[in-house]
Formats: C-alpha cells, structure tokens, sequence
C-alpha cells in the first residue's frame, strides 16, 4: 500500500449522516442499493451502496453511517451517486462505519 501525505488526508471530507431511504436497485451491476442520507446543514444526497448482503433496508433506515462526501458524482445506471458510504469489508460482507453514539447530522470525522 501506497504511503499518502497526511495533507492528503485532510483534503478528505468524511461527515456523519442519518439514512433517511433505501430502495433496491436491480440496475446495478453488483447486488446494491440506494440510499438517501440528510448530513443536516450540508444537505441530502444519494449513493448507491452494496450492503445487500449484510442489512435489509430496514435495518438501514434511521441509521447514522459515515460517508465521504467531497468526491465527484459517479453515475450509476441511471442513478447519480454523489457521496460514498464507508464500510469495512469482510470476505463478501460489508460492515457500515458508525459512530458509537448518535452526534449531530453533519459532523466532521477526523
């Protein structure tokens, strides 16, 4: 793995959002869904997210995930992505990063 510069890494715009909405999203190439998030004061946005194999929709919904949010729109089908959720991966499994405790929609992750 490549070193970064730690520069680099503060140029990351990682913030804590709240799911507000999942959908399935046949379209996708891989098993995923669609995943609206409200960050509060930076808005709502979408991305598809490939956690059909760890949670159903419900077990999303109200969830606080971390997300990156300062990467260009990806489209997807005809769906836009515009953020990107972390999760960590485990074999075929993807696990959502979230906070211990519920913070405020929009909080920074540093």
């Amino acid at each position: 793995m490549n070193e970064i510069q730690f520069e680099d890494f503060e140029k990351l715009d990682f913030r804590v959002g709240t799911v507000l909405e999942v959908h399935e999203f046949p379209e996708a190439h891989k098993p995923a869904y669609q995943v609206t998030i409200d960050f509060g004061t930076l808005g709502i946005r979408k991305t598809s997210a490939q956690l059909t194999s760890s949670y159903t929709p419900s077990d999303l919904k109200n969830q606080q995930v971390v997300a990156l949010l300062n990467i260009p729109p990806k489209q997807i089908g005809s769906f836009i992505s515009e953020c990107l959720v972390l999760g960590a991966v485990n074999a075929r499994d993807v696990f959502i990063i979230q906070p211990a405790c519920s913070v405020t929609k929009g909080s920074s992750v540093k």
